[in-house]
């Protein structure tokens, strides 16, 4: 449970006024956990990286003392947590046009193209999701996840297209935050993968950074986190499948790292895929996020919203249902 409380440490702070503080206790089942992970935890919507540089700042009080963020949690611990007033955004707004499934005053959904980021990285400081949605909602987006994320809840990688929620303001944020940890959220995808699959299935793997590459994510690797991805067959053809994929968690690259562990990699997956394409000029896997669905934050009604199929999509199951394309073993 979310309580509000003041802490004097913090009231002769400026740059913590109007700020929110939180405060936890640990139970029994979260001793030994890591304080940013009991953190994350609890704190819905806030990522651990944010987290981390909380911690370092000083914003997070272990029984009334500071801490680090491996420090591990004892049962009965009192954590109180301190988040800043959102800063004024430093990402510039763009007018870049948006597909938009929804929108009202707490919320937006769009449809995302391929090739596009959704928040500033390195290497990616405009052209963003967000610097469009600052420029549509003319900065009216929550501030929880800091000035590069104003109001993502969730991400969707580069190359992959379609259903993408947007909140406007922290109430919306939490609400939909909490429902992504409860595994409550409707989240279908279409894919297309190498090789014949049958019927439908289930994968529960628990998924985690890689242990030599990195930028990669794998299954079956030290701390890896629990993830679970339902499947089924839409339609076949020579040398591949058409699948719709529906998430019970969300880990970073899951559908994409979930198929490989089965030897079906999405195609056109340029880091879990085979090293060449046998479609020439494709980038990118053939993932697309068609429905999203979840209970509203503010009508307690659920809505549900659906992207159609990119027309790059629709023009390869064409070439496949004409079977004009072979494509070349798989990758070990």
């Amino acid at each position: 449970m979310w309580e509000q409380q003041q802490h004097e440490e913090y009231e002769e702070n400026p740059a913590e006024k109007d700020a929110e503080k939180l405060t936890f206790e640990a139970e029994p089942e979260d001793a030994g956990h890591r304080l940013d992970v009991f953190l994350q935890e609890k704190a819905a919507g806030l990522t651990r990286s944010y987290l981390q540089k909380l911690i370092r700042d000083g914003l997070v009080l272990v029984n009334e003392k500071k801490c680090k963020a491996g420090g591990k949690v004892k049962t009965g611990d009192l954590i109180a947590l301190t988040i800043p007033e959102a800063l004024e955004l430093e990402v510039c707004p763009e007018n870049i046009p948006l597909d938009i499934l929804y929108e009202d005053q707490d919320l937006i959904i769009i449809n995302k193209p391929k090739n596009m980021v959704v928040h500033p990285a390195a290497g990616h400081y405009s052209g963003t999701v967000v610097n469009a949605l600052l420029y549509h909602c003319r900065g009216e987006l929550s501030g929880i996840n800091g000035v590069l994320r104003p109001g993502i809840v969730h991400r969707i990688d580069r190359n992959t297209t379609g259903s993408l929620v947007i909140c406007k303001n922290d109430r919306a944020h939490r609400s939909l935050a909490e429902q992504l940890k409860e595994h409550s959220i409707t989240r279908s995808y279409r894919a297309i993968v190498h090789g014949r699959l049958e019927g439908e299935g289930t994968i529960r793997a628990a998924i985690g950074r890689h242990p030599v590459r990195r930028k990669e994510m794998a299954v079956n690797v030290p701390n890896g986190k629990e993830a679970v991805t339902h499947y089924r067959v839409l339609e076949q053809f020579e040398q591949f499948t058409y699948i719709e994929c529906r998430l019970e968690t969300g880990r970073t690259h899951q559908i994409r790292v979930h198929m490989k562990s089965i030897g079906h990699p999405v195609l056109g997956d340029d880091v879990y895929g085979p090293s060449r394409c046998p479609f020439p000029g494709l980038q990118g896997q053939t993932l697309h996020a068609m429905k999203l669905g979840f209970i509203h934050p503010s009508t307690g009604s659920y809505i549900e919203a659906e992207a159609p199929l990119p027309d790059y999509f629709e023009d390869l199951l064409r070439k496949l249902r004409q079977k004009r394309y072979c494509s070349l073993p798989c990758r070990s």
